[in-house]
């Protein structure tokens, strides 16, 4: 991605691929890190054993067991800052976006959105992953939307990922703040 800016090159961006279980974060997340040229993170390989063990069991996360999570994929994208990272996490709430922010303020967000019954669908047909179905509710009650004083993008996911990717870009093309103007 070039700038025409006067300012020069701009930095890629540290992206959190957002959503609820099966709205395709990794789908997206991993042709966007390709296109951008940056490094991917999966979510789920921040997750503790226990974090694991519970959403197998069908038991929800609490805020408790998630704030370590969070916390280890907000340095992972600090970690990035110089050059750009996409990482997937489902991201519900503000509270974790702020925790995600704290550790890599210029983050931004791609949320992810699809009707609740291809979410199922998507998660029912899926092989090898350890989040079950029936733990869609609990995520779909506790998703807060991006608020207007979030840096994201919200599209709805039923559209081919590479779309979703050319969107995305397109729209951080357009947002993006040189580092003279940055408010952070």
């Amino acid at each position: 991605m070039e700038d025409a800016s006067p300012h020069g090159p701009a930095r890629p961006p540290l992206v959190i691929v957002m959503g609820v279980s099966g709205s395709g974060k990794t789908t997206v997340g991993e042709p966007l890190a390709a296109r951008l040229g940056v490094d991917y993170g999966e979510a789920d390989e921040f997750h503790p054993a226990s974090n694991i063990a519970k959403m197998e069991a069908g038991t929800p996360l609490d805020d408790h067991d998630r704030e370590p999570w969070l916390k280890a994929i907000g340095v992972w994208l600090a970690e990035h800052g110089d050059r750009g990272a996409v990482a997937t996490c489902s991201a519900l709430k503000r509270s974790y976006r702020d925790l995600l922010r704290a550790q890599a303020p210029e983050t931004v967000f791609l949320h992810l959105q699809a009707a609740r019954e291809v979410l199922e669908e998507r998660m029912t047909t899926r092989k090898g992953h350890f989040m079950p179905a029936s733990l869609l509710d609990s995520q779909l009650e506790t998703l807060e939307d991006l608020e207007a004083d979030e840096a994201g993008f919200e599209i709805e996911n039923t559209i081919p990922p590479d779309e979703i990717v050319n969107r995305f870009v397109d729209w951080f093309e357009e947002h993006r703040t040189a580092p003279e103007e940055s408010t952070t």
